[in-house]
């Protein structure tokens, strides 16, 4: 059984395994292995412990827990980062992460967390929700199933190369929620 609950300080190690495995997995081939194999998981634990403990108001974190082997995913969002432009969106936050490690990806825990974090979004009266995804991401398609509308794109460059990223949209928090709960069956 696999339950979806806010995660807290202690979490940080296990939640930066879960992101290091999905970056090595999702972007092998997208990102140079070099880059990659040098994902430190005691890194990542120490930036993940500064955010889970020092969080601004309305940003959060929710973890996937799976029992028998603890933390299998996460979602991270809060308010809209400033380089971040989408036309006429003045309550719009943001999803900053979404991971699922691969074993225990297509079970319906994305989806769980997609909604977890339109939940929270809307209670820090967020109407609507971005996430931005690498165009070679394979899960940007999750996305689309999941009703995001692409409303921009950009170059950046990324561990020393350019990648193409997209940004998908939630225009109505509400009606995503909704829309997200009769899709249960999709995934």
């Amino acid at each position: 059984m696999t339950r979806i609950r806010e995660a807290e300080r202690d979490d940080a190690a296990a939640i930066a395994n879960v992101h290091v495995q999905t970056w090595r997995s999702t972007y092998a081939g997208v990102l140079p292995d070099d880059y990659l194999v040098g994902l430190s998981v005691a890194r990542h634990a120490g930036l993940w412990d500064r955010w889970l403990s020092d969080a601004q108001p309305g940003h959060r974190v929710y973890a996937a827990v799976a029992d028998g082997a603890g933390i299998v995913g996460f979602a991270s969002f809060g308010r809209l980062r400033e380089h971040t432009r989408l036309p006429n969106k003045v309550q719009t936050g943001e999803i900053y992460t979404l991971y699922v490690l691969p074993d225990f990806q297509g079970q319906g825990l994305g989806k769980a967390l997609l909604t977890q974090a339109f939940a929270g979004l809307a209670d820090a009266a967020y109407e609507s929700a971005v996430i931005w995804v690498l165009e070679a991401n394979p899960s940007r398609f999750f996305y689309e199933a999941m009703g995001g509308r692409k409303v921009s794109g950009r170059q950046e460059k990324f561990a020393g190369t350019m990648v193409s990223e997209l940004a998908y949209c939630w225009e109505n928090l509400a009606s995503a929620r909704i829309d997200l709960n009769q899709k249960k069956d999709r995934l």
